[in-house]
């Protein structure tokens, strides 16, 4: 089994970032060949890095650190007044752990999203085989977690259950139903589901302070910044 101090990293070529305008990025990714086992797996999430399809990667780029790896502490985690409502607005919902997988119901769903909240993405248009390598070929970890309103599936989070937490990999949604905020929902859901499993964190990827789309992440607080390779908890919005 491969340890964190054997495993090989490999940097990709200098190319355009994805968040921020004239900005370019390079990304290490771990040994695709390597055998990366949930243990290890935790530990490179633990550093920064963070999982899309099969491959586990980090930003490391020369002249940037905008990327930042946060995490919620969910024990210490308390709803605002704003996600209270929220809550109270989706407890009709059904939640159901799924295996991921890529079915016409999901595969329409995330079509719906894409088009209706993306279009302006580098994952528009979407594409099944983007669906298929993105969210469900991956890893043991993952699950799709489905919510249903009154059978009628209204959004799925997919995380990757770690040793130390859940890592939201991704959410997509009925981008026309607006009122019920199933984005935040869903990170609502994935804290709780956290604190019943026993475990203290739920990981959300990088926030980046100049990509207004990822300003979401901040009203979870206090939050987990990864800083200078270690955790540094706020209470509010750096």
């Amino acid at each position: 089994m491969t340890s964190l101090s054997e495993l090989r990293f490999f940097a990709t070529p200098p190319h355009a970032c994805s968040y921020i305008e004239d900005q370019q990025a390079t990304t290490i990714f771990a040994d695709p060949a390597a055998t990366i086992d949930t243990t290890l797996y935790s530990a490179l999430s633990a550093v920064g890095f963070r999982r899309s399809g099969n491959h586990i990667y980090r930003p490391r780029c020369q002249t940037c650190n905008a990327c930042v790896s946060v995490r919620i502490p969910v024990g210490s985690f308390r709803m605002d007044r704003r996600q209270r409502r929220i809550w109270k607005r989706n407890l009709d919902l059904t939640l159901t752990r799924r295996p991921p997988a890529l079915t016409t119901e999901y595969y329409d769903l995330y079509e719906r999203y894409i088009v209706g909240r993306h279009a302006d993405g580098d994952m528009y248009p979407p594409e099944v085989e983007q669906f298929r390598s993105f969210l469900v070929d991956g890893r043991a970890e993952a699950a799709f977690y489905e919510f249903r309103d009154a059978g009628r599936l209204v959004s799925v989070a997919v995380a990757d259950q770690l040793d130390d937490g859940l890592s939201a990999i991704y959410t997509f949604f009925d981008p026309d139903d607006s009122k019920r905020s199933l984005g935040v929902q869903a990170v609502l859901s994935l804290v709780e589901l956290t604190r019943q499993l026993g475990l203290p964190n739920l990981y959300l990827g990088y926030w980046i302070k100049q990509c207004a789309k990822m300003s979401y992440k901040t009203d979870y607080q206090p939050l987990e910044l990864f800083v200078n390779n270690r955790w540094i908890a706020t209470d509010r919005a750096p």
